[in-house]
């Protein structure tokens, strides 16, 4: 059966952002005495907020990161995303199937709205995603793993929870999207599919999302 509502996570979902956000966030994690691997950095941080990198890094190594570690971040990711950030293989004919047979979608990302809009017009999705579609974890008061998010992204969309269908890279955001009573699936292209077990169906290629979503032309 075809879904109400589409969710899309957008950083490694719809676009191929984790590489770079993640080798920037463990460069500057090791330059503040905190040593962490680009492999440290995608089991720890992949799909969370800032809050959470801090609350982590400041329980477990005992280290407060400084104030303006967010804007120096920022920086070199969007600096990365003007260099090099391309759409994911096959969104944009996932997209134009979601189109045809008329389902709705929108973006729930646990990024910023700058560096979620800057990815978009970076991939040309933009245009896919105008503003009354794009979610932020700026918008509620917990970011993934809570469900506030898609919570949101649903009730402004005017969608029953239960007739959503996420899609997730990250083990965080199955586990959001599950809090929320949603249908998830698992785009274990760069996650290890045991990290997504939780999903209700795992693919690895987009090609394959549109007949799990039962919208196949």
């Amino acid at each position: 059966m075809k879904p109400d509502l589409v969710l899309f996570d957008n950083d490694g979902v719809l676009v191929d952002s984790e590489p770079i956000a993640n080798r920037a966030l463990a460069a500057l994690l090791t330059e503040l005495g905190v040593p962490t691997t680009y492999e440290d950095s995608l089991r720890d941080y992949l799909g969370g907020t800032m809050a959470r990198v801090h609350a982590i890094v400041r329980e477990r190594d005992g280290v407060t990161l400084p104030d303006d570690f967010d804007h120096v971040y920022h920086e070199r990711v969007f600096a990365g995303f003007r260099a090099e950030l391309e759409a994911v293989v096959g969104v944009a004919e996932v997209l134009d199937a979601l189109d045809l047979a008329g389902v709705p979608y929108c973006l729930a990302s646990s990024g910023t709205h700058e560096r979620i809009r800057l990815a978009l017009n970076r991939t040309d999705l933009i245009g896919r995603f105008p503003e009354p579609l794009i979610f932020s974890s700026q918008d509620v008061a917990q970011g993934k793993p809570a469900p506030d998010l898609f919570l949101h992204a649903a009730a402004t969309m005017g969608v029953d929870p239960a007739r959503c269908v996420v899609v997730e890279d990250s083990p965080l955001g199955v586990r959001a999207a599950r809090a929320a009573g949603m249908t998830v699936y698992g785009y274990a292209a760069m996650t290890p599919p045991e990290r997504l077990a939780d999903a209700d169906s795992l693919f690895k290629d987009m090609v394959d999302l549109p007949e799990l979503l039962g919208i196949r032309p």
